[in-house]
């Protein structure tokens, strides 16, 4: 062998040390694992003491120190300045109204002038020293005490003068030398230690508010009306609106925004009070004037505010108020239904400014301006709406009682017709034209298609009721409505077309040939439009639905009672059976057989007071229901149809008078055993339990009962006959279910008719018999136990093979 195999065959094995030596090396290489593992640890230890940072000082506990402050320097410096001015100014007050008239009049221009100047003045040597806030709280009761001298002033110089007109001119007056006090400080030089300007923050703000005042209080001094208030109110509230705009102070716009929105908001709702109280045409154009004058403030806005959504908004209220101006000039020559009409025509003529070179959100203002006013035009509509189309339904309380005189009055048989909606619709057909010619967008198109469509059919609902055209006129219209819809290719079309027809059909119970012919042309109609497709299984449920009234309409009108309609009811289910067997639709198919269902079950309810007819009804109903289940997805309607038979059967016998018990189980018991029997055939294994037991148990438990509760001998000797049948064809066949059953009823009737034979002989024996039989018997079955019980297991293995 070369020495280089040797190497290579060297290095391929594995050598293994004998165990002492390898229990030597693992000792070795734990004791060095153990000190490397102490050394690391060590090391650890002294990098956390170098890592460590240095503990921090004792805390001194809250006792040992000073108390912590609950509040800042600066809001104890606000609070004390808001107390000592409040303080100040109830003294004024107090002074102004108690004191003034102990002093002399030159005293009390001194102490009012002097205290009022040296007010107003401190603020300014304040604010060279950087004082603001105390500056601020004296400027406050500067203000105040202005307020006072002019009380004081109307008190000594004008007692007797126009309160009003003194209120108005003080006003005024106030609110410039408060404005002007706020603009002189804002000049005043800023000193070096200032943080910021030196203006005061109040005087304009207070300023601003005054200034409401001034210009309403002079319209009431000149003896002004309402409609002059009112438009003082809005001129006031524009005036904000431009301070609110252009004003360079927040305090003074958030101020400014408040007085637009108060004082616009008065004036607007006041302005439409009188628009709406307006009798005559002077009154309505001075009602319209006042609102253009709003309009026109609203638009300004519109122009001049920043932001999208403020823009949009106030040019919708722009528009709301033109049209509300316009609409009042024609509400006072028109009725009120035509002045709705009147609003609507102004509403839509809004959009004939859209198409302009306006700004964006202005054009959608007006957009929102109008479509707020059509709706508002629609939901005016809905009572005769749902008048139209729900009041119809009382005719069911009330079949064939007459027709009435008109549409409105078949519409209004137990409620009232609304007032005030003779022009609804012409407001639906409007706002329908609106939609059709104005929605241009590929995105709401097919929205505005649906309800453009929604909005005739709602209209041409409410021509008849509302022109109260005659009762037969409304009908034909109904139907016409009916066909129309159900020509078109619209899902929502065929939803409203099936709408309709429920009204028509409403409608049609006043009258027994209206009833004939409108639920016999329903049933033709929503037939055909469920063979086209449309909206299938809805249609398909209402066609036989009304084929379902048409039956018992007709059965009506011949007189029939109601036992003999259920036979022409039972027309509906067979005719649902055929079709459902030849649709492809899942869902079709089964809505026509739940329709074919529920008609069947109220056939059997009309057919429940005669006897013979139910049991008639309810076989007819079997049979449809085993023609059901001859289909290959319906094979469960085979159990229905089996009990559909019973029932007939059972029902048959009870109008025969038939008590005896086997009459009614047999019916069950042999269909049962035939059922059996075709099981067995296709699936051998099947258990004869499964397959015969419980068509045997129907007939054999009760038969048993009434053989043991019968003294005659016709019973026991036939059920035990047929009970030795059983148990022959069990054994022959060799079947368990047979052969117990028919075993056990046997037994059990055998000892029946034994047993007045056998209580004789008991009764014939000495007392001590019994005892020595039992005693014998006992010792019997020890003697051969073991044959017993060997015995017993062959019988049992036998009854195992048994199926």
């Amino acid at each position: 062998m070369s020495y280089g195999g040797r190497a290579t065959t060297l290095r391929d094995m594995t050598h293994i040390p004998p165990p002492a030596v390898e229990l030597r090396i693992l000792d070795a290489e734990l004791h060095q694992l153990d000190a490397r593992r102490a050394q690391l640890l060590h090391r650890r230890a002294w990098l956390l003491t170098v890592l460590q940072p240095a503990r921090p000082a004792p805390v001194t506990p809250p006792s040992a120190g000073p108390p912590r402050p609950e509040t800042s320097a600066p809001s104890v410096q606000n609070v004390l300045l808001l107390l000592g001015a409040t303080l100040l100014t109830l003294a004024a007050i107090a002074f102004t109204l108690v004191s003034w008239g102990s002093m002399g009049i030159a005293g009390r221009a001194l102490v009012l002038g002097a205290v009022t100047l040296a007010t107003l003045g401190a603020p300014v040597a304040l604010l060279r020293r950087g004082l603001r806030s105390t500056a601020e709280s004296l400027a406050g009761l500067g203000l105040v005490l202005t307020v006072l001298d002019a009380y004081a002033l109307h008190e000594v110089a004008f007692p007797d003068g126009d309160g009003t007109t003194f209120a108005a001119a003080a006003a005024t007056l106030l609110a410039a030398l408060w404005a002007a006090y706020g603009i002189g400080t804002a000049a005043l030089p800023s000193p070096a230690s200032a943080q910021d300007s030196p203006a005061l923050r109040l005087p304009l703000p207070a300023a601003l508010v005054l200034a409401q005042l001034p210009l309403i209080l002079w319209v009431i001094a000149a003896g002004g009306g309402l409609h002059t208030i009112t438009a003082a109110v809005l001129v006031t509230a524009v005036i904000d609106m431009l301070v609110a705009l252009r004003g360079s102070l927040k305090a003074v716009r958030f101020v400014a925004v408040g007085g637009a929105f108060g004082m616009g908001g008065w004036g607007v709702l006041a302005a439409g009070l009188i628009s709406l109280s307006a009798a005559g045409p002077g009154a309505a154009a001075q009602a319209t004037a006042l609102l253009i004058l709003a309009a026109a403030g609203a638009f300004g806005a519109a122009w001049l505010v920043p932001g999208p959504g403020l823009r949009t908004g106030t040019a919708a209220t722009g528009g709301l108020l033109v049209v509300a101006a316009l609409g009042g000039v024609l509400r006072v020559p028109l009725p009120y239904e035509w002045a709705v009409l009147g609003y609507l025509a102004c509403g839509i003529a809004l959009l004939a400014l859209v198409r302009g070179s306006l700004p964006e959100p202005v054009r959608h203002g007006l957009v929102q301006a109008s479509a707020a006013v059509q709706g508002i035009a629609l939901l005016l509509t809905l009572p005769a709406v749902v008048t139209t189309l729900f009041g119809p339904a009382a005719w069911v309380s009330h079949i064939w009682s007459g027709a009435p005189d008109d549409a409105r009055a078949a519409a209004t048989m137990d409620i009232p017709w609304p007032t005030h909606e003779s022009t609804a619709p012409l407001v639906l057909i409007a706002v329908a034209a609106v939609l059709a010619l104005a929605v241009r967008s590929a995105a709401w198109r097919p929205r505005a298609r649906a309800a453009v469509l929604t909005l005739v059919w709602m209209t041409a609902m409410i021509v008849p009721t509302t022109l109260q055209l005659p009762y037969t006129i409304g009908l034909l219209a109904d139907g016409l409505i009916v066909v129309a819809l159900l020509s078109l290719t619209h899902r929502i079309a065929t939803a409203l077309a099936l709408g309709t027809s429920l009204v028509l059909a409403a409608l049609s119970l006043a009258s027994e040939p209206a009833t004939l012919a409108v639920l016999a042309s329903l049933t033709a109609l929503l037939a055909g439009a469920a063979w086209r497709g449309r909206l299938a299984p809805v249609s398909a449920g209402f066609s036989l639905g009304y084929a379902t009234a048409l039956a018992c309409a007709v059965g009506s009108a011949l007189d029939w009672q109601p036992q003999h309609i259920a036979l022409l009811v039972l027309a509906v289910p067979v005719t649902a059976a055929v079709l459902a067997a030849r649709l492809t639709d899942p869902v079709t198919m089964l809505v026509v057989e739940i329709s074919g269902a529920v008609a069947g079950l109220l056939a059997i309810g009309l057919a429940g007071a005669e006897l013979p007819i139910l049991a008639l009804v309810l076989a007819l109903c079997g049979v449809i229901a085993a023609g059901t289940a001859l289909r290959p997805e319906r094979r469960t309607v085979g159990y229905a149809a089996a009990v559909l038979f019973v029932l007939a059967t059972w029902v048959r016998l009870s109008a025969w008078d038939v008590g005896s018990p086997e009459a009614y189980t047999v019916a069950v018991t042999v269909p049962a055993l035939l059922v059996g029997v075709l099981r067995r055939r296709r699936d051998p294994s099947a258990s004869s339990w499964t397959a015969y037991g419980p068509g045997l148990a129907a007939t054999l438990a009760p038969s048993l009962l009434a053989a043991w509760a019968d003294s005659h001998w016709t019973r026991p000797l036939l059920l035990g006959t047929a009970a030795l049948a059983v148990t022959l064809i069990g054994a022959r066949h060799r079947l368990q279910a047979p052969l117990l059953l028919g075993g056990a009823t046997l037994v059990l009737d055998t000892l029946h008719e034994l047993a007045p034979y056998l209580a004789q002989a008991i009764g014939a024996l000495p007392r001590w018999a019994p005892p020595a039989l039992a005693g014998v018997l006992l010792l019997a079955l020890g003697a051969t136990y073991e044959q017993r019980i060997r015995d017993a297991r062959r019988v049992r293995e036998v009854l195992g093979r048994m199926n």
